[in-house]
């Protein structure tokens, strides 16, 4: 069977990176030549401005003239391989472009899947219960707090006069008590010199006697 229909190729299939590589490929061959034709008409033409008319330079001019022809083929090759490179970049672009897109609508979908059943094991009855169940125990919490904060034995109503004169006392009395803890400090804590001593102490004398 194989003689007759032949065997199945297995050889790689061809791409649109691997025709752009090869047709890139064909464009600097075709840039080499026509680099050397460039220089050869270069000295076809130095020879032409120094000769006189005669033969040699009608056979000089010729060749010079098919090189021409000959540029002129190897820019329109290359001008149509350019354009054919041009055109299958953008291909590959576009067919680069769709595979990102159907990855980006894969993914989606996929997370799309994903979210439904996590989101269809929620009962959103039951969340709105435990809020409500939340609210009643924060209340509850605050009247405990209140409840517990009350003060007990203490009047409300409280008479600002009272408590003016209350204050008053109280600042005769922090004087009063200031006014005899001085007369009760000992007569040899103070700088005064006792009725039975006739004449003071030296300073340098109580100084010594002190340490």
């Amino acid at each position: 069977m194989n003689r007759l229909f032949g065997s199945k190729s297995t050889a790689p299939k061809p791409t649109l990176t691997g025709a752009i590589s090869n047709v890139d490929t064909h464009i600097e061959t075709l840039d080499v030549k026509l680099s050397k034709i460039n220089a050869e008409l270069t000295q076809y033409q130095q020879k032409l401005s120094k000769m006189r008319d005669g033969p040699g330079k009608t056979a000089i001019r010729q060749k010079a003239l098919k090189l021409l022809q000959r540029r002129k083929q190897l820019e329109a090759q290359k001008d149509q391989l350019e354009q054919q490179s041009f055109n299958m970049e953008q291909a590959d672009m576009m067919t680069t472009n769709l595979k990102n897109v159907m990855t980006t609508v894969d993914a989606m979908k996929t997370t799309n899947k994903t979210l439904k059943q996590q989101y269809g094991k929620i009962n959103i009855d039951k969340i709105e219960r435990m809020q409500d169940e939340m609210a009643d125990l924060m209340e509850m919490g605050n009247e405990i707090q209140e409840s517990l904060g009350r003060a007990y034995d203490v009047p409300e109503d409280v008479d600002e006069a009272d408590l003016d004169a209350e204050l008053e006392a109280l600042g005769e009395e922090v004087e009063f008590e200031g006014g005899l803890g001085e007369s009760e400090v000992p007569s040899f804590m103070r700088d005064e010199v006792p009725n039975f001593v006739d004449e003071p102490p030296e300073q340098g004398k109580v100084k010594e006697a002190a340490g």
